[in-house]
């Protein structure tokens, strides 16, 4: 256990979050002290002096060793409080590097959207000044810094394109075959809540229906469809007509550019749900075998085989679909670096119309964590080398990368990296990630994001987590959707 101490300053967040990026396995006490006390080995004692200037300690003793060091720096007024707690993340970070050997790639950076960051700075000094910021402020290495702008301008094309009364759904479907050991998702394996999958859809539909109400009544224009989870295609046929009958039926689809299905695992694609979608105006399905070894899909409690993989991926193409997209996760315990480089290859060969790279991020409430799996810097090393050989395949092979995005405790403080052939990147992956339009969700676990179009501010609207809550509170989650209501009306005069 490392002890965090802080004095004086309300950073303890950042400072903790850039201690882990160096220290992933070790459990992080943080304690706010007013006065001097005997400090705990190993520590990082974090100290700033109350002055007109930024002036802070820093006191470290970690691995064996101890550093403490003393800065001073001069701020405008305005910024004083968020230069100084960047300068001393800088500081932070250069001891932490210097004590472990490790240079995580993107620098002080720990939020979830990076692309998002630099769109803002870029809008407020310009470009130039951003890509500077980036390198020398947060430190951001050049392989992560160029990923993110050629990132940035392919989705900045798209996103232009978005109007002020765009909006996109998203429907949750929290039921997986079984939970995989890397998994954090809220979604129940159907061994243990298959009885509550008929109640919940009915339930969905009706909070599908109140939703497109609200819309159609505001005239916003749906721009494209998310079905996600868990997995999706673990519904039978005939429940998943109901969903998708629904959402057709209820929305205007005549501008939706994007109808996706997450049908996930393998196992659970057959013909009929295949068809169902096609009948139905699904445009986009996503086909997940996170890896192509079969002992490492056994190992992390997938129940599908590479066969699997392979033969729904034909099925779908024979019945037409013609935008498929693959998950793939770099990183898998028992995965090498020659296994990925091997699933990686394979996918390629199949040429999906995009490819989703993930760094596996180990959530506390996953299986794995529980069980005290560690990740170590071996891990790491490996993880960057197998992004490091997606990027180059990818290239070669004619994708884009065209959203980005990162998550905590993730190997290495990596990223998750869309890729996609030109002309067939996942619209609804870049609008909510980017939060530039409001995205309307419905189903447990679903938060609905709406975004002010004159002033980009964002309003949050939560579901329940759990489907037995979100059955037995239907009613309050109706209650809730009056909120999108009240945010319309009020926009209603200025849309």
């Amino acid at each position: 256990m490392i002890t965090l101490y802080i004095k004086n300053h309300t950073y303890s967040y950042e400072m903790e979050c850039l201690t882990r990026l160096f220290f992933p396995n070790e459990r992080i006490e943080t304690v706010k002290i007013k006065e001097n006390v005997i400090l705990k080995k190993p520590y990082i004692y974090t100290e700033k002096i109350i002055a007109s200037y930024c002036n802070f300690i820093l006191d470290i003793c970690l691995l064996g060793q101890s550093k403490r060091k003393e800065f001073k720096f001069n701020f405008c007024e305005e910024n004083k409080e968020k230069e100084c707690e960047r300068k001393m993340s800088i500081e932070l970070y250069n001891i932490l590097s210097n004590i472990t050997s490790l240079n995580p790639p993107w620098g002080i950076l720990t939020g979830v959207r990076p692309v998002k960051l630099m769109r803002k700075l870029i809008s407020d000094i310009g470009k130039e000044k951003t890509v500077e910021y980036f390198r020398n402020e947060f430190l951001v290495n050049e392989e992560k810094l160029n990923l993110a702008i050629k990132t940035l301008d392919i989705e900045q094309n798209i996103l232009n394109k978005s109007k002020p009364k765009s909006f996109s759904i998203y429907i949750s479907i929290p039921f997986c075959p079984s939970r995989c050991s890397y998994c954090s998702f809220v979604s129940q394996s159907v061994e243990k809540a298959a009885k509550l999958i008929p109640d919940y859809l009915k339930l969905l539909c009706i909070e599908i229906e109140q939703t497109a109400e609200i819309a159609n009544r505001f005239s916003l224009e749906l721009e494209s469809v998310y079905i996600g989870g868990g997995t999706p295609t673990i519904l039978t046929s005939k429940q998943l007509e109901a969903l998708v009958d629904t959402v057709n039926k209820c929305f205007n689809m005549d501008d939706c550019k994007e109808f996706t299905i997450e049908a996930g695992r393998p196992d659970t694609i057959t013909e009929e749900k295949l068809k169902v979608m096609r009948e139905y105006g699904v445009s986009r399905i996503s086909i997940n075998p996170q890896t192509l070894n079969d002992d490492v899909l056994n190992f992390i409690g997938r129940r599908h085989t590479s066969e699997h993989t392979i033969k729904s991926f034909d099925m779908a193409r024979d019945l037409g679909f013609s935008n498929i997209n693959m998950d793939l996760i770099a990183g898998l315990p028992s995965d090498t670096y020659l296994g990925f480089c091997n699933t990686l290859r394979k996918i390629l060969s199949l040429s999906p119309e995009s490819i989703t790279i993930h760094t596996l991020s180990m959530k506390k409430a996953s299986h794995l964590t529980e069980e005290g799996l560690e990740l170590n810097f071996k891990d790491a090393k490996q993880t960057y080398d197998m992004l490091k050989f997606s990027s180059k395949e990818l290239n070669l092979g004619g994708y884009i990368p065209y959203y980005l995005y990162r998550q905590t405790r993730m190997v290495g403080n990596l990223e998750n990296v869309g890729w996609s052939k030109p002309g067939y990147e996942g619209l609804y992956n870049i609008y909510v990630m980017d939060e530039t339009h409001t995205i309307l969700s419905c189903g447990a676990g679903a938060v609905s994001k709406l975004i002010n179009p004159h002033t980009n501010n964002l309003e949050r609207i939560f579901n329940f987590k759990f489907p037995y809550e979100y059955i037995y509170n239907f009613k309050e989650i109706i209650r809730r959707k009056e909120q999108v209501s009240e945010f319309y009306g009020k926009l209603h005069e200025l849309i």
